[in-house]
């Protein structure tokens, strides 16, 4: 699928990495650092993800948030941008011919970020109402519980967006600061994902993403603290009800495989809709509308994740049978045929996704910086294809019954 892959790498130490997709007319230009949520000090939670949308209020030759908006949808381009508790990341989909002019757009008020203190003002208020509005939302609050529940109050425990206190609190100097401490070259990327034909020659695309400081390597993270796990209620007087679910897997999350193995293993869980938990859970018992399991992998901690919207009078019963199901297949095992199946599917989802350049190119941001792997798509649907029955059968046996809880409902922790 993949063509081919290729790097280099300016002065400033940010590799640029080549990654050739044949048959697509569409080019990503994707920018990322290793400066989430989970590298932020305590009075700075929040701060990563302010920063993302001050970049966007203008560089040097593209001065204000009018300049880049227009001059994006001039080349008919998606410019965005996200921050997780791993990454910040900010992208820019075009037509392939309109290589030159996204790259030097994207490179300029990302690399170059005026960062004007009149503008931090005004975008302050935009991102407490994005906190309020989140707050609004059950849904949201229930992520956010069982972050915390899972996690306590280590960095990945703490939302993206951060308290409002914080948004208040933050002065230029400081994001300035935590600019300076988290965006180095060597701990970050450019991907250039989809139809290369128009790309600039390696001279042009060293002098655009030269706009980046070089700066010296942040501090490492924190590590992931022992699991510990809660059960967090937020008490409300509801008909619906949102519960989450976090076990802490047994698997090495640097090795490839076994990540890949954990995949296929959430997806016959509560992956598609054959999947244990859906056909249990909704088709049988008819207990939700959603359910779902999902695994997520940061670069020292890998999760699973259960979770459903439901009729709050049913979520004790679904609660104990999620739990039941998990518990089987780590007792009993899965089956040859529902491993076949997740494989093939959760393979297939891949291949799908990978049609879009922006999947390819964020994929590739998650692979080399937080796990310093191989880019290569093509490696990714290789991976979940070897993986064999034993070794899902290995990663189902090592979900230990030990899990955080988190509910936003009509209910008390002591139900669960």
């Amino acid at each position: 699928m993949a063509g081919l892959t290729s790097s280099i790498v300016p002065a400033n130490g940010l590799p640029i990495h080549r990654i050739a997709l044949p048959g697509t007319r569409a080019l990503t230009v994707l920018v990322a650092f290793d400066a989430g949520a989970r590298n932020e000090r305590p009075e700075e939670n929040g701060m990563a993800h302010f920063l993302e949308h001050l970049v966007f209020k203008g560089g040097e030759k593209y001065p204000t948030y009018k300049d880049v908006n227009e001059t994006a949808e001039r080349l008919g381009g998606v410019l965005n941008a996200y921050t997780s508790h791993d990454l910040v990341a900010f992208h820019l989909t075009v037509r392939a011919e309109s290589a030159g002019p996204a790259i030097d757009l994207l490179s300029d008020f990302v690399g170059r970020p005026r960062l004007d203190a009149e503008e931090l003002d005004r975008e302050r208020g935009v991102v407490i109402q994005e906190i309020n509005r989140a707050y609004d939302q059950p849904s949201t609050i229930a992520e956010y519980l069982i972050d915390r529940a899972a996690f306590g109050d280590h960095p990945l425990g703490r939302t993206v967006l951060g308290p409002e206190e914080n948004l208040r609190s933050f002065t230029r100097e400081g994001i300035v600061a935590f600019r300076e401490r988290r965006w180095a070259g060597p701990r970050g990327g450019v991907f250039l994902a989809g139809n290369l034909d128009s790309l600039p020659a390696e001279e042009e695309l060293q002098e655009r993403f030269s706009r980046f400081p070089a700066l010296a390597e942040p501090e490492p993270y924190v590590p992931a603290p022992d699991f510990s796990p809660e059960k967090l209620v937020e008490t409300r007087d509801t008909n619906q009800s949102h519960l989450r679910m976090i076990y802490r897997p047994q698997i090495a999350v640097t090795d490839v495989g076994e990540r890949a193995a954990l995949s296929i293993y959430s997806t016959l869980l509560g992956g598609s809709m054959g999947s244990r938990l859906f056909e249990e859970i909704r088709e049988k018992r008819g207990l939700c509308y959603s359910v779902y399991a999902v695994d997520h992998a940061s670069a020292d901690v890998p999760i699973l994740q259960l979770g459903s919207g439901l009729e709050s009078a049913k979520t004790i019963e679904a609660y104990t049978r999620m739990r039941e199901i998990v518990d089987e297949l780590r007792d009993e095992g899965p089956t040859e045929e529902e491993v076949a199946r997740a494989r093939a599917y959760a393979a297939g989802r891949l291949v799908l996704a990978f049609e879009n350049t922006n999947a390819v190119a964020r994929y590739a941001a998650n692979q080399q910086i937080v796990f310093g792997e191989d880019i290569d798509p093509d490696a990714a649907i290789a991976a979940l294809d070897s993986v064999t029955f034993d070794e899902v059968r290995e990663v189902a046996a090592g979900i230990a019954d030990n899990l955080a809880v988190a509910v936003v409902g009509p209910h008390e922790a002591g139900e669960f």
